[in-house]
């Protein structure tokens, strides 16, 4: 999938925004080393940096790491994969903000982060948890199955675990997990009934593979009037997101 980096800063910056918060559980230390995984256009990264802190930050996105570069020079940046990068100099803590929900292979990335960090180093992210979106993933379903795109609606675009999944996963990994939270957080859509159609633009382009221009706009109209009745509150709408937060420590 490739990433628009410059409309991911301009109409989806609720993303990082949000991501302010979760680095409060980070507990930044002046001349800790940290990775950044998924780091996007690089603003949460730049915030650890103020924080006095030797930072890194990799996507597997090029276009996000050039936007990163371009955004924040004084930063170490670099294009690696979540799943199979190394480091010679292991690292304090790993962070992530809403980007494990993309990793299909978890396996190989939490042995990729347990790998990366020094004894006693911690994990701590934030990710899209159980019924994260459920009503927007439902409506989007229900209209491509209703066009005959079968072959769309069964595309699993994200993985969106349980509390209980995901920090079994992370204990089998070596983990040791201190801190989980599952919760609600709706979230506020730009541009009123446009929103919807902009967010499976941006976020959801493999649910539109191969359909035509036209029609693709057509569905992403019936998409829309679907979620009404569940987002829009007063003409504000709002994304039914549920995140998943933890803490874990590689055991000594």
């Amino acid at each position: 999938m490739k990433w628009n980096a410059e409309l991911y800063d301009q109409k989806h910056s609720f993303v990082f925004q949000y991501g302010e918060n979760v680095l409060e559980l980070l507990e930044v230390k002046a001349g800790e080393h940290i990775l950044d995984l998924g780091c996007g256009t690089g603003y949460l990264t730049q915030q650890i940096h103020q924080l006095g802190a030797r930072v890194k930050g990799t996507d597997s996105s090029a276009d996000m790491i050039k936007q990163a570069k371009g955004n924040y020079p004084e930063i170490d940046f670099a294009v690696e994969d979540a799943t199979k990068f190394t480091t010679d100099d292991q690292y304090d803590a790993v962070f992530s903000n809403a980007v494990l929900h993309w990793i299909k292979n978890t396996d190989a990335m939490m042995t990729s982060v347990y790998n990366s960090l020094k004894p006693g180093g911690r994990f701590v992210a934030e990710m899209g948890g159980k019924g994260n979106v459920k009503h927007l993933i439902a409506a989007t379903r229900e209209v491509l199955l209703n066009h005959g795109y079968k072959k769309q609606a069964e595309t699993k675009v994200w993985y969106f675990p349980s509390m209980g999944e995901y920090t079994s996963k992370l204990e089998a990994h070596g983990f040791r997990v201190t801190y989980a939270a599952h919760f609600d957080r709706k979230t506020p859509l730009q541009d009123g009934d446009q929103g919807v159609a902009k967010w499976i633009t941006m976020f959801g382009p493999l649910f539109l593979a191969g359909i035509p221009q036209e029609e693709k706009q057509q569905m992403l109209a019936e998409v829309t009037a679907l979620l009404e009745p569940h987002y829009n509150e007063g003409g504000q709408w709002y994304a039914d997101y549920k995140r998943l937060r933890f803490i874990a420590i590689k055991e000594l």
